[in-house]
């Protein structure tokens, strides 16, 4: 994993959903609607942040599992409110 881990699916409504990993362990996942993050998770390997709308926050990595739990929850509010 020279390179790290780079996915990007965009949908039909404008929705763009992004998971990076990077060769260093650090990550950003985030939900994306026509180009502004409306939900965004993302470490630098060290310090974990979480964005929701303007709205930044320290983020406390328990798992991966969990990142994708609260990920989604996230997503699927932010979504809702749209």
């Amino acid at each position: 994993m020279a390179q790290g881990y780079l996915e990007r699916v965009r949908l039909a409504d404008g929705v763009t959903v992004e998971a990076h990993v990077t060769p260093d362990r650090g990550y950003r996942l985030a939900l994306c609607r026509r180009g502004t993050p409306r939900v965004e998770f993302w470490s630098d390997g060290v310090v974990h942040r979480r964005r929701v709308g303007e709205r930044t926050t320290a983020y406390e990595f328990r798992s991966i599992e969990q990142l994708r739990y609260d990920f989604e929850r996230d997503a699927e509010d932010a979504l809702g409110r749209d």
